[in-house]
């Protein structure tokens, strides 16, 4: 089992952030430091790793700024368990919906499917050898296979062995070139559709639901049906089945539960709609009820899942609100003390949508440039438009309600939508389109002059 983590130092890891997050420098190194403290926390003496928690971190900030691309990236780059929750979908223990232990259920359920996707990896040549014979053996029966169907042994000569086998030899090369992916065989697939369940008595969650299905399903005996299928798409399926055969469940089970107890990461969104400060009345289901649930996992807690016991002492809460209406110090006490590390995310102003429309691998020009060659048309942005694209877009936010670096979607959205349209019956393969300032003008121009912008809201 792998238990080991990337070993990246925290200026190497925001170097990592910076290729896709524009500014926001103190919570990328906050992030940074939070992630390398698990590789010295790992690698520190055995008596006193089991004492050494993470430093939780609260990020404030507007919506659009940031907040969850930072956590998701960070995931990514630490190749760690993480799953994204909205506080304000939870309520407490007793009323109808999620209860907050679901949250550490679904981050065990991804850590799950990421140790058995590089388990996969690992069994994926053997695996696609055994596919092959497989389709080999519906298309070109082996001579042993024909005896069994009647012919007896002994009967085929040793000349028709040789012209099967070269048959099948043949046939494997066009299988490899992909010659053969158009045609149809018959093969034997596993019937997983299972009846619903209802359950008398009480309200009952989505996730034990799901998991009561699953374990009756289990218990189910598998069924078998023929599908008729072109080999490419058969290949898949085959391919599926047969490295779940190689695959030793109880191993990824083992390796998902270590990874999401010391790897997984919790981003907990909208925290600041459970906190008590909003002024409104009524009972607190939502909020301070909440609170009190959430704290025994956020402080370190066992919770059941059905791949086994996970104890969250060493997972990683991030929680992110733009605290407009409340404060973080409307949180109940003991929540806060469990997110010492407050960070608060900067507003994004005019030159970083310039960088965010230039810099990241991800632009959004760079998007629409991939998605229009895709028809062959080759589009190019020239600087003096992204700058009046970044000013519009700081505009807009400015003049109505600030929506961050998603306002960017709003206004290339508004600018290419007639683009998209025409591709490719109007503007064929092949053509060239340059946007330049007076373009964007001319396109965005009702945009700048109109106060009103609510038409354009996401």
């Amino acid at each position: 089992m792998s238990k080991k983590i990337e070993n990246l130092t925290p200026r190497q890891i925001v170097e990592e952030l910076d290729k896709y997050i524009i500014g926001q420098t103190d919570a990328k190194k906050n992030v940074a430091i939070a992630l390398r403290n698990r590789w010295r926390r790992m690698n520190a003496d055995e008596g006193i790793r089991g004492e050494i928690v993470p430093n939780n971190i609260l990020m404030i900030g507007s919506t659009g700024v940031g907040k969850t691309e930072i956590a998701r990236r960070l995931a990514k780059i630490a190749d760690a368990p993480f799953t994204k929750v909205e506080a304000s979908k939870f309520t407490e223990v007793g009323y109808v919906g999620r209860d907050v232990e679901s949250m550490v259920r679904d981050l065990v359920e991804h850590s799950v499917n990421l140790v058995k996707t590089a388990k996969k990896e690992e069994v994926k040549i053997k695996a696609a050898d055994t596919v092959e014979e497989l389709i080999l053996d519906i298309l070109i029966p082996p001579m042993s296979k024909k005896a069994q169907v009647g012919i007896p042994e002994g009967v085929a000569s040793t000349k028709e062995e040789e012209l099967n086998e070269k048959t099948r030899e043949s046939f494997r090369g066009k299988l490899k070139r992909g010659e053969l992916d158009e045609r149809k065989i018959e093969i034997n697939v596993q019937n997983s559709s299972a009846s619903p369940i209802g359950v008398m008595g009480g309200p009952i969650d989505d996730v034990s639901m799901m998991n009561i299905q699953e374990m009756i399903g289990g218990m189910m005996p598998k069924k078998n049906k023929k599908r008729k299928l072109p080999i490419s798409e058969a290949r898949k399926i085959l391919l599926e089945e047969e490295s779940a055969k190689l695959i030793d469940m109880d191993e990824v089970k083992e390796e998902a539960i270590w990874k999401a107890e010391n790897l997984g990461m919790i981003f907990i969104d909208e925290i600041d709609k459970i906190a008590a400060g909003g002024g409104k009345s009524g009972p607190d289901v939502s909020r301070e009820g909440v609170q009190r649930d959430m704290l025994p996992i956020v402080e370190g807690s066992t919770v059941n899942t059905k791949h086994g016991s996970i104890n969250t002492d060493h997972i990683l809460f991030i929680a992110a609100g733009a605290f407009h209406v409340s404060k973080p110090s409307d949180l109940i006490p003991e929540l806060q003390g469990r997110f010492p590390i407050r960070v608060e995310l900067e507003s994004l102003t005019e030159e970083n949508f310039y960088q965010i429309l230039s810099k990241p691998k991800n632009a959004l020009t760079k998007q629409y440039v991939a998605m229009l060659k895709a028809e062959g048309v080759d589009l190019e942005f020239n600087d003096e438009a992204l700058k009046e694209l970044a000013k519009i877009a700081f505009e807009a936010n400015s003049e109505v309600e600030n929506i961050g670096a998603r306002r960017l979607q709003t206004v290339m959205s508004h600018l290419l939508n007639e683009i998209l349209f025409d591709v490719p019956d109007k503007i064929e393969s092949g053509s060239k389109l340059l946007i330049d300032k007076e373009k964007v003008t001319e396109r965005l121009s009702g945009l700048v002059k109109n106060k009103d912008l609510s038409q354009y809201i996401l």
